[in-house]
């Protein structure tokens, strides 16, 4: 089995540009110009005090990657969440959430806030997997649903398992 680094970084960091321009072609990819509007957020809020930016590395190379900002005094929203092309279905975005569940914690959030889109139904089904209580209709139809938002209640035995 392959060691995995987690690295706390800034978005601006060399190491996150894979992510950064991997998010930006899925998001285009899925939702057309609209989609690449999240990637407008200002990198600022990903960093402490009140938020986070990391990537998973394996061997060298960053591999999948997240981040958490300040959605209230409480809670921590996560974005970002992202795992490379050739890495997918090998866990690494359950590992990125346990990751960023327990940073979340550890910066005195209590609560966990995400969205994703209709057009991620891999993200959708990892955020069920996970604990997360959707806020939404799971049985609407995807196409009438423009964000699928999800919470989770954080604690020391919350975190999603990697198991």
């Amino acid at each position: 089995m392959t060691t995995l680094e987690v690295r706390r970084v800034r978005q601006w960091d060399p190491d996150a540009a894979p992510l950064v321009a991997g998010l930006t072609h899925e998001y285009t990819t899925r939702y057309g110009a609209s989609g690449a509007q999240e990637m407008k957020r200002p990198a600022e809020v990903f960093e402490p005090p009140h938020g986070q930016f990391l990537l998973l590395f394996e061997a060298g190379e960053a591999v999948a990657g997240g981040a958490f900002m300040r959605h209230d005094d409480e809670t921590a929203e996560l974005k970002r969440i992202w795992t490379h092309d050739l890495h997918r279905r090998r866990g690494l975005a359950r590992r990125v959430l346990v990751e960023l569940e327990e940073e979340a914690l550890a910066f005195g959030y209590r609560r966990i806030y995400l969205t994703t889109g209709p057009r991620q139904p891999e993200a959708k089904g990892l955020y069920l997997a996970t604990g997360y209580t959707p806020l939404f209709d799971v049985a609407a139809d995807p196409s009438t649903v423009t964000h699928l938002a999800f919470e989770k209640q954080l604690s020391a035995d919350s975190t999603s398992s990697i198991e």
